[in-house]
């Protein structure tokens, strides 16, 4: 979990981004575990420091549904889902929705 900032031992977020970790075996259909959804996770705190953006929450979690379209991730509090989800796009899908306060039409369910 990250989150980046505290307030008298109480976080408030300004959101809170579940990532679907998944692993599901290699003969099964696909998951967002094998998709890349570790580096993902990782690379969420990073982006949202270089962007100034503080107050955010990270969690992994479980399946959020389309795990063959995966990466998945939601966002709250406004409940967007995104799929597809890769590094290369994520800065972007970052950016807009917090930077920009709009949802990153491209990547949404």
């Amino acid at each position: 979990m990250f989150c980046s900032s505290m307030n008298k031992g109480q976080f408030t977020a300004k959101g809170h981004i579940f990532v679907c970790v998944v692993n599901r075996p290699p003969s099964s259909e696909p998951s967002c575990g094998a998709s890349g959804s570790g580096a993902i996770m990782d690379a969420i705190p990073m982006i949202l420091l270089e962007l100034g953006i503080e107050n955010v929450r990270v969690n992994g979690c479980t399946c959020l549904g389309p795990c063959d379209s995966g990466t998945n991730l939601v966002i709250y509090p406004e409940g967007v889902f995104y799929t597809r989800v890769r590094r290369d796009n994520l800065r972007d899908l970052l950016e807009s929705h917090f930077v920009q306060g709009e949802v990153f039409e491209a990547l949404k369910v």
